[in-house]
């Protein structure tokens, strides 16, 4: 999705931001063919993949095998290993959270197959996103989160969609992975009947449940090793939990920016040829 040096030579400054600005979206986002007859968006996420390979890897084993799980996220792994009839010799077998997260923060290329243990992999993602030396939404904007929580919808929506654009390109693109795959979880949290009638379980992972596990891990006041300080108050944790839901419930619409139509009106003023390079790219 980069253009080429002599391109962005050929233009101004003012230009050329405008353009750096245009590739906020995925290439597939500005896809004409996808956006045929539909209002189109800018996603606020650059073009490169900024997710921490844990992040991504978690997420993509539980959207494979584990969206059917009972309690994902609030069952423990060796507890539930152990309710599943599994021996002690298949407990060594299998990689333990500790273990796994050791191998990852060697950069190893770890490989999560359907042998693994679903609440393993949860377990890992939690203590991962509780672990960050800087959480997912950093603690100068915790109270600023945390304020939208009296405001009405729409304006709440508003103001997380501004916050958002502060967060690093790096934390944008990861906290948007989180609550896509939230997202995907709460999507199973009821049951329901295959094409043959056959009884699918839901995972019981409400919106409200999964923000109540991931509010305390996504938005932090206290560095690790200072939350024994000072508990979270009753309104903070309330206030964490319904941002949290609000982020899970509108990620689509709060990571999307509606701003094509100018910066094109912008560039067709200043410099059409670019509207011509644009189209071409496309």
């Amino acid at each position: 999705g980069a253009m080429s040096v002599d391109s962005i030579a050929d233009l101004s400054d003012n230009t050329s931001k405008l353009l750096e600005a245009l590739q906020l979206s995925h290439p597939h986002e500005l896809d004409p063919r996808r956006s045929l007859g539909k209002k189109k968006m800018l996603s606020l996420n650059p073009i490169t993949w900024q997710v921490p390979r844990i992040v991504d890897r978690c997420c993509k084993h539980i959207e494979t095998h584990g969206l059917q799980t009972e309690g994902i996220f609030r069952v423990g792994s060796s507890k539930k290993r152990v309710q599943q009839g599994q021996t002690l010799t298949s407990l060594l077998l299998l990689p333990t959270p500790l273990k796994l997260r050791e191998e990852f923060d060697q950069g190893l290329d770890v490989f999560l197959d359907e042998h693994q243990s679903v609440h393993d992999v949860a377990a890992l993602l939690k203590e991962f996103l509780r672990d960050m030396p800087d959480p997912l939404i950093p603690r100068e904007l915790y109270s600023a989160f945390l304020s939208t929580a009296t405001m009405d919808l729409g304006s709440q929506l508003l103001t997380l969609q501004l916050l958002l654009f502060l967060l690093p390109p790096c934390h944008s693109a990861t906290l948007h992975r989180i609550l896509c795959f939230l997202g995907e979880v709460a999507q199973h949290a009821q049951g329901s009947h295959g094409p043959d009638g056959q009884q699918i379980p839901g995972n019981k992972m409400t919106v409200l449940n999964l923000a109540t596990v991931f509010g305390p891990n996504i938005l932090q006041k206290e560095k690790p090793g200072e939350k024994e300080v000072g508990a979270i108050s009753f309104e903070d944790s309330a206030a964490i939990i319904l941002v949290l839901q609000r982020l899970i419930e509108h990620h689509q619409a709060l990571f999307m920016v509606d701003m094509q139509r100018d910066i094109l009106r912008r560039l067709f003023q200043t410099d059409p040829d670019a509207i011509e390079h644009l189209l071409r790219r496309k």
